[in-house]
């Protein structure tokens, strides 16, 4: 079942993300976020864009949500999307599922382009995100450090109208 993220669900997604966080260069933040953190952030997406959670008898499996490309005014009709699914339930179609429910809440709203963002290099993302018709349109070499490397980031982008 596919919902609306509340901020109860703040200590499952943490787990979720933390995963990440801890273990790979797919998300460039270095340090645990707290359920409290997660909270907020939740909250504070939620306001004015959606947030999704999958879940299945009780548990979270997977989310994504968006937020504002940029804070200057004339790019209110633009996005950047994010989704994380649960490692052990990786590959099972969850990260598909999330990302279509929120693009079309994104449509809905007017949105007229999504920006994906994937630290690269990615094989799983970039997959997901050509499969629903994003596009590359840009590539950062070494924009990012964690673990004591280098990182790339490349932009996918979906036009919703």
């Amino acid at each position: 079942m596919i919902r609306t993220a509340t901020p109860a669900d703040a200590a499952a997604i943490a787990s979720i993300y933390n995963h990440y966080v801890a273990r790979t260069t797919i998300s460039f933040e270095e340090n645990p976020v707290s359920e409290q953190e997660m909270k907020q952030r939740i909250e504070n997406v939620s306001a004015s864009l959606p947030w999704y959670v999958e879940e299945q008898d009780g548990e979270i499996l997977g989310y994504a949500y968006a937020t504002p490309w940029r804070v200057r005014s004339a790019y209110r009709f633009s996005v950047e999307s994010t989704v994380y699914v649960a490692a052990s339930h990786a590959g099972k179609g969850i990260g598909k599922r999330l990302y279509q429910t929120l693009i079309a809440d994104l449509r809905q709203r007017g949105i007229h382009v999504v920006l994906g963002g994937i630290a690269q290099p990615n094989v799983a993302s970039v997959a997901l995100h050509e499969s629903l018709g994003f596009e590359k349109v840009a590539h950062f070499k070494d924009v990012g450090r964690k673990f004591e490397q280098w990182v790339d980031v490349g932009y996918w982008e979906l036009r919703l109208d």
